[in-house]
């Protein structure tokens, strides 16, 4: 292994032992964005040798069941996922996995951009679902580190405009140099006034929301921002239940959508890295050996920075 990066569900796991149904019920290795060196394949692995360097998609369906079948794996209700409860992650000098999830890298392809193709999935996935297309409108709620890379993915997939909440300033500001048309650092507003922005910032109600935080108040904030006939993705996770404004989303046909993960994803990601068409680097804020993993967790727990990355292999001096 070369580059893993740390995401918040880790620390969550880390601090509360579980999510959602997820429970952590014995030791467990944290990890899913990573990207390293084969240095070992099966005698029935031939699209890779020791030596390639490989970004690795962290869910692999253990059956053909219907949703693989359509070509929605990551919804098969037996998929392994790295750091999932019981799923060990890939946290960790040697790691094996499944080699049709191994991803070769091209050679202008660094391991930490490798490792990032990871939370670009989900930004990648989120758009598709939200229908982003050339001229959109679009609201993403949470300038986290999934909500930047659903600012990179808008604007690749023809976003006219894109604006982003968050109640750091530091952050806001990083949306901007990431390519966020505007910012708004949310105080005490209401959800109504948080929308009542939006509008006023993008000239009219956006016809795509990305809710990234999977706080209420945002929930409730994104409905009330979005275009009548427009949708609204929910990205982050929060309480199991919710209350939100459900009949002005009905009586104004606001179509909310889930994700979960995503799928189809990393051949597409690394095309886009490979082509320079989406810099993902300014995302990375903090780097640390592995030997100080637990300095890398507490930082990422305090909401220092962006994305902080651990790089497993001392021996190893390339990005």
């Amino acid at each position: 292994m070369h580059s893993v990066g740390i995401c918040g569900s880790d620390v969550h796991y880390w601090q509360h032992g579980r999510i959602g149904d997820f429970v952590v019920k014995d030791p467990m290795v944290l990890g899913h964005e990573a990207s390293g060196t084969v240095v070992k394949v099966g005698s029935g692995v031939t699209h890779l040798k020791p030596g390639d360097r490989v970004a690795i998609e962290p869910g692999v369906p253990r059956e053909m069941d219907e949703f693989c079948k359509t070509g929605r794996y990551n919804l098969s209700p037996t998929i392994f996922f790295c750091a999932t409860p019981p799923d060990n992650g890939n946290l960790c000098r040697y790691y094996k996995h499944s080699a049709s999830y191994c991803y070769k890298l091209p050679d202008n392809v660094t391991f930490e951009e490798g490792a990032l193709i990871e939370p670009l999935s989900v930004g990648i996935h989120a758009c598709k679902r939200a229908g982003v297309t050339l001229g959109s409108k679009v609201f993403v709620s949470g300038s986290g580190p999934i909500g930047l890379v659903n600012v990179l993915v808008a604007k690749m997939m023809g976003a006219a405009a894109v604006v982003i909440t968050d109640l750091s300033a530091s952050r806001l500001q990083k949306a901007k140099e990431m390519g966020a048309d505007f910012t708004i650092q949310v105080k005490n507003e209401t959800p109504q006034e948080v929308a009542s922005r939006v509008e006023s910032l993008l000239g009219c109600m956006p016809e795509i929301t990305v809710e990234c935080t999977g706080v209420q108040a945002c929930i409730q904030a994104g409905i009330y921002a979005t275009r009548s006939g427009g949708t609204l993705v929910l990205v982050g996770l929060g309480p199991d239940m919710v209350t939100v404004p459900i009949v002005n989303a009905a009586v104004r046909e606001v179509d909310i959508r889930g994700i979960f993960r995503y799928c189809n994803t990393w051949p597409v990601a690394i095309a886009l890295l490979a082509s320079k068409r989406i810099n993902v680097k300014p995302l990375v804020t903090h780097r640390f050996p592995l030997e100080k993993a637990l300095e890398a967790f507490e930082t990422t727990k305090r909401g220092e920075g962006v994305k902080v990355m651990l790089k497993c292999d001392p021996s190893d001096h390339s990005p």
